[in-house]
């Protein structure tokens, strides 16, 4: 799915759409110059205006060097008419990698370097003769579309796409009466929404009455709820764009339709979540239509599909549609000029069985089925699409086999049959023979996710002239790896090869980019000549038998992004060569032998993901981390030997997401400036990572965190994770109240540690919170009513510490029933345990221990008062009478003296008798 995803996302962003390749040739003939013509000279007012506009212009790579001297007609960009030589074409366009370098870094802060941009003056205003403008593919960083661009009353061709304009598009164009291309279409950023251009009424585009080709994708139109009614005022169009817009409904069916003349539709990634409307069927002469991603859950049987039999490209990808795909295929047979060449349907519902139908769709090139619910066999009529580049029926609950004749497809680039049969039925045979057959012509095979079994054989002849993809993995495969000297992604994940790594692999294939072998039965080293893979991006060998130290070769490797060596049994030291790989930001090596200190890691400034959990390394952690690996979302050093305290410099990892330092020896207090981490206390869009764009577009990330005491493995969910886990340490003092301010936090555990004090009442501030565990420590106090507020949290534990009082009993507090997560509470009360708290006359409840109290006062207060009377009373009867009367006073003093002589005697009498006694014995 991820592939095909990307592969439409990229074909819906970047293709240029076969109609309007045709009206840009048409615009280009109808306004042909001679810019090359030197004796040609443009007019004065017509220079000046040109060199005001270059000064407006940032300009970082001298695109408008030429723009120098008299004869305006021959500088770069500049064309004027071989009649009249004023200016009539202004073409700007970048077309080096500026908008490229924009989508790679998602948005992010990307080097701008090699773009134009800055403003646009006025003075364009003096080429009055202006045709065509195109200012496409630059960076003006987010200024309005200027209002005097509606101005150009001769202007027949305007392109300001993919140029980063934002604000509202001025309804002057609308005066464009001439115009016949106009193309606005805006990179559409999910997590950058201010700098986006937006339409809130498009009426003005009524007055664009010659206008062909029109194309709206990436503007917010979320506003404008008339939006067909507006388009519906232009006789002339051919193509309409508004993918991305935004757009809400679609209308079921306006009256009076005018897309008489229209060829392509593209309505593709809206909200319409409504069923097909009637009137697309209308337009008889439709060429292509695109509606994948709008959330549409239609039933296919109910479309008069049989009605388009223009139609060469449909596209319905990404939807809820149902019905049953035999009655779509079976329509767009029905057209005797089977005209169908792309065929989207994949992430749908479709049901049913593929029809022998399907092979009179011979002029279908691109068909992808993948995700739905089709049943049955394959049918053999498939051999008959003689012209398939690409077929994709991944995800299926289909049964038999792959027909022979998919061995006859010589045109077969892309063959997607991953998860392809029913649970339990999938391919369990070995890789079919036609496989050699189609391998010269292979560009993307993924059977993977079946049984398939046996060997894989050691040469199979793939082409060398482009990217060649193969998914083997998640079968039952078996034997050596196999060395394809052509291939460049190897995915041989969670099958059951053995033996060692090749050691000339890197030799053999150096062209790999991805190379993932992990979850087999290798054993040996990992081979020295993986650093001859000059190309390579990702290396996956996890879940191997490795074994020895990571080898220190790595200086080759200076496109690498990510290295998951993790769960083998290396050992040694982590080389420092391994932080000569400028691009690395992907390194995880948990659970291994590996020791020593971290210094070797030093100068990896470019790591965003740092795993080294389950080792034996020890010392302190080094306070170099929170200095030079800035970078970090990810720090995971759990079950180590690390002691002394958490330095405080960790806090100056403001981006990081993810802190597990669990399983250490932790000491010291928790610092409170952890609170200060804006990437858990706020929503930062991901775009503001330099390298987190690539989490999602070049690799699927894999880590096990421990949540609710569990280990998890996340993959793609993992950028959304958020969590400290600093359990089983001995961190001693508070719950530092600064962490509460940790807005964003997902998890947060404590457990198994020294601390002490109370749970901060501002702890009802974590309100992302879904686990707590603070179990096993010295907590006292009551369970803040605070909490009762944290509407996230779905898991926690405060067992065996010393708190009191009532445990809360509303909101989510009503689901915690496990008594298990209060117990070694001695003096908690409330349901669910059985303890009850004791509650007054009036039914309100008390706290327990402050009724004990209460009881035990009143108990014992008689006590104290007829004790401290008995007392007066017997000290004035004795001590008065003898103060009263002076011969009692004698006799009692006389008494004493006789008692301290007594025990005087006994003593002496004892001491004489101990010798003796010892002397006995």
């Amino acid at each position: 799915m991820a592939t095909w995803g990307a592969l439409l996302q990229f074909l819906i962003i970047l293709s240029f759409p076969l109609f309007s390749k045709s009206l840009c040739l048409e615009e280009s003939n109808e306004l042909k110059t001679d810019a090359g013509d030197l004796n040609l000279r443009c007019i004065d007012i017509e220079r000046n205006a040109l060199l005001q506009f270059r000064e407006g212009i940032i300009d970082p790579l001298g695109h408008l060097a030429s723009w120098v001297g008299k004869n305006c007609c021959g500088w770069k960009g500049v064309h004027c008419s071989n009649q009249t030589g004023h200016v009539a074409k202004l073409d700007l366009r970048d077309k080096g990698n500026c908008f490229m370098k924009r989508i790679q870094s998602a948005a992010a802060y990307y080097d701008n370097s090699s773009c134009l941009g800055g403003k646009i003056s006025s003075s364009l205003l003096d080429l009055k003769y202006l045709k065509y403008l195109d200012l496409s593919m630059n960076d003006f960083q987010g200024i309005p579309i200027p209002d005097f661009l509606g101005s150009f009353e001769r202007m027949r061709y305007l392109n300001l796409s993919f140029a980063s304009f934002s604000g509202t598009v001025p309804p002057h164009l609308g005066n464009l009466s001439n115009l016949r291309y106009l193309d606005l279409l805006a990179y559409s950023n999910p997590y950058d929404d201010i700098r986006r251009s937006w339409v809130s009424d498009l009426n003005w585009v009524s007055g664009l009455t010659s206008l062909k080709y029109l194309n709206l994708g990436g503007l917010n139109l979320s506003l404008e709820t008339n939006w067909l009614q507006a388009l519906n005022r232009l006789p002339s169009l051919s193509e309409l764009h508004l993918s991305y817009c935004g757009l809400q409904n679609i209308p079921p069916s306006p009256p009076n339709l005018n897309f008489t003349t229209l060829l392509v539709l593209d309505l593709s990634n809206n909200q319409f979540k409504s069923l097909f409307p009637q009137w697309l069927f209308n337009i008889s002469y439709l060429a292509e239509l695109k509606l994948s991603s709008c959330y549409m859950k239609p039933s296919i049987s109910k479309a008069a599909w049989e009605d388009l039999c223009h139609l060469q490209v449909l596209d319905l990808s990404f939807n809820e549609i149902s019905g049953d795909i035999s009655d779509l295929i079976g329509d767009l047979s029905r057209c005797s000029n089977h005209s169908i060449e792309e065929l989207y349907l994949l992430h749908n519902q479709f049901s049913g069985q593929l029809p022998e139908s399907l092979g009179f769709l011979k002029n279908l090139r691109y068909l992808s089925l993948d995700e739905n619910w089709i049943t049955g066999p394959i049918p053999e009529s498939i051999g008959k699409l003689s012209n398939l580049n690409a077929l994709g029926l991944a995800e299926n609950q289909l049964n038999g086999t792959i027909p022979e004749s998919v061995g006859t497809l010589t045109q077969l680039t892309i063959l997607t049959l991953y998860k392809i049969l029913g649970e339990d039925v999938a391919i369990s045979d070995t890789i079919p023979h036609w496989l050699e057959k189609l391998c010269p012509q292979i560009r993307r095979l993924d059977l993977s996710y079946n049984q398939i079994g046996g060997m894989l054989p050691n040469s199979l002849p793939f082409s060398w002239d482009t990217a060649v993809i193969v998914d083997f993995s998640v079968n039952r495969l078996g034997g050596q790896i196999p060395l394809w000297p052509n291939v460049t992604h190897l995915i041989l994940a969670n099958n059951l090869f053995s033996g060692s790594i090749p050691t000339n692999i890197g030799q053999m294939m150096s062209r790999l980019e991805i190379l993932d072998l992990s979850g087999n039965f290798l054993n040996g080293s990992i081979p020295l000549s993986i650093s001859d893979m000059e190309y390579l991006q990702r290396l996956y060998l996890s879940n191997n038998l490795l074994c020895g130290e990571i080898h220190g070769k790595w200086r080759n490797l200076q496109e690498i992004r990510a290295i998951d060596l993790s769960r083998n049994n290396l050992s040694g030291n982590i080389p420092s060569s391994i932080c000569s790989m400028p691009k690395l930001f992907w390194l995880r090596l948990s659970s291994n032998s590996l020791s020593g200190e971290l210094s070797s890691l030093k100068n990896c400034t470019s790591l965003s993901a740092l795993d080294l959990g389950d080792n034996e390394f020890s010392g302190n952690i080094p306070q170099w981390i929170g200095e030079s690996l800035l970078s970090l979302i990810v720090l995971r050093i759990r079950a180590n030997m690390f002691y002394g305290n958490i330095p405080e410099n960790l806090c100056h990892l403001y981006n990081l997401h993810i802190l597990d330092l669990a399983g250490n020896n932790l000491s010291g207090s928790i610092p409170s400036c952890l609170g200060n981490l804006s990437g858990l206390s706020s929503w930062t869009p991901y775009s503001r990572y330099s390298h987190l764009s690539y989490w999602n577009y070049i690799f699927t990330p894999q880590m096990v965190l421990v949540v609710k005491g569990l280990p998890t493995m996340y993959t793609l969910t993992l950028i959304l994770v958020r969590s400290i886990d600093l359990s089983d340490n001995n961190l001693r003092g508070d719950i530092p109240e600064e962490i509460t301010r940790l807005s964003m936090l997902g998890t947060l555990n404590l457990s198994r540690n020294q601390l002490t004090g109370k749970i901060p009442d501002s702890i009802g501030g974590l309100k992302q919170l879904e686990t707590l565990d603070l179990s096993c420590n010295h907590l006292s106090g009551p369970i803040p009513l605070s909490m009762t507020s944290m509407t996230s949290l779905s898991s926690l534990n405060v067992s065996y510490n010393n708190l009191s009082g009532q445990i809360p009993s509303t909101n989510q507090f009503q689901t915690f029933n496990d008594p298990a997560i209060y117990e070694g509470n001695l003096d908690l009360c409330g349901s669910p345990l059985q303890t009850p708290c004791l509650t007054d006359n009036k039914g309100k409840v008390e706290d327990r221990d402050a009724k004990d109290d209460n009881n035990d006062e009143d108990e014992t207060l008689p006590f104290y008062i007829s004790m401290g009377l008995g007392f007066g009373v017997g000290f004035w009867a004795v001590f008065g009478s003898l103060v009263m009367k002076r011969s009692w006073r004698h006799a009692y003093f006389k008494f004493l003296d006789r008692v301290a002589d007594c025990f005087y005697i006994y003593v002496r009498l004892n001491m004489a008798r101990l010798p003796r006694m010892v002397s006995k014995e």
